[in-house]
């Protein structure tokens, strides 16, 4: 019986010392720094998780060549915890680059490359003023896509800039397009540094319905690219309805909306989480307004409004709200509540909201 025991706990111990043992992560093995300034050292960091359930231990980190300067801690990580590797590059030689740096641990009994990629080039596009939004190593002029007034039958297009901050070829494409929104990629493919549009083509024929069609986007940055929050793009199209054939008793007999502010001064958010606002609906004219479609251009915007149909010289207030929590980074474009409504004269109806972080 002793004997049994021994032998059980002996296996026991064997068992729980090989599955005790450490194991080393990354999200990704190859930084891309794109374009680099000549003689301008450039740092990458990768951020290295012990996923195992023993404490990981760095001995060692070697790097391709003494171009590149490697630091990393000494002490040794705990389960579920990170640390960071930096390696730097001196950027002394012109040209595209692939270096890496070579980590021995007690997770592997062989080492783990990590590799860094990039063009050193003795002229650097600034991208900061004209090329605002970056996705990647992508660079855009906006990542707000609107084909503003279409009427039936319009085909209207809009060009979104586009220029290739990394240090390959790159072939700008959208994903998730509408079936009434075309884009073509002028040139194809862009070098590194190399600058371009994407057309797209709003074929109102094949919108949905009249009124607002809002929608996402995603800008591709590598082949088989996958879509979420930090390569979004916003996309808005506004087709207005037709009154065309509207005689001119119909049109005496209209309504007129009238607002009581087209631009809504709601200041600061400051620590505030909310700020509000109200705007008043007047109906001028002599038949029911109706309000076929109310949207927002910015999701830190919320709206209330209780009527859908209002009476001749009847009033209505628009009640908007700002929600602090979803204002992303600073405000490219100023957030508008947009309106579609039965008046003839003004089919859409607008009002700017001006607020700051």
């Amino acid at each position: 019986m002793k004997r049994t025991l021994l032998t059980l706990s002996i296996l026991m111990m064997t068992l729980f010392a090989v599955k005790a043992q450490p194991k080393l992560s990354f999200d990704n093995g190859k930084y891309d720094f794109g374009a680099i300034m000549w003689k301008q050292p450039a740092t990458a960091k990768f951020v290295i998780t012990n996923t195992g359930n023993k404490p990981l231990v760095i001995h060692k980190v070697e790097t391709s060549c003494g171009c590149v300067v490697s630091t990393w801690s000494k002490k040794p990580i705990r389960p579920n915890r990170e640390t960071v590797i930096e390696a730097t590059y001196d950027a002394r030689m012109l040209g595209h680059f692939h270096k890496f740096v070579r980590i021995y641990s007690n997770a592997t009994a062989k080492p783990v490359d990590l590799s860094m990629i990039g063009l050193v080039s003795s002229t650097i596009v600034d991208y900061s003023r004209n090329y605002p939004i970056q996705i990647g190593s992508i660079h855009l002029d906006t990542d707000h896509i609107e084909f503003a007034d279409a009427n039936k039958g319009d085909s209207p297009s809009f060009e979104l800039k586009v220029a290739n901050g990394s240090s390959k070829d790159y072939a700008p494409v959208l994903m998730h397009l509408p079936s009434y929104i075309e884009a073509q990629a002028i040139p194809e493919r862009l070098a590194p540094k190399e600058v371009g549009v994407i057309r797209l083509t709003f074929h109102s024929d094949k919108a949905p319905f009249f009124g607002i069609n809002r929608t996402t986007v995603y800008l591709s940055r590598y082949p088989g690219d996958t879509v979420g929050e930090d390569n979004q793009l916003e996309l808005l199209s506004v087709l207005l309805p037709d009154f065309s054939n509207l005689n001119a008793q119909q049109k005496a007999l209209a309504p007129s909306i009238r607002l009581s502010a087209h631009t809504l001064d709601l200041g600061s958010v400051g620590e505030k989480k909310k700020l509000k606002g109200v705007v008043t609906i007047t109906n001028d004219g002599r038949s029911d307004l109706k309000f076929q479609d109310l949207q927002v251009t910015h999701p830190a915007l919320n709206v209330s409004l209780k009527k859908q149909t209002l009476a001749p010289g009847k009033s209505v207030k628009l009640h908007i709200t700002v929600n602090a929590k979803f204002l992303r980074g600073h405000l490219e474009h100023t957030p508008r509540v947009l309106m579609i409504t039965n008046d003839p004269k003004h089919p859409k109806a607008e009002i700017k909201i001006n607020v700051t972080k």
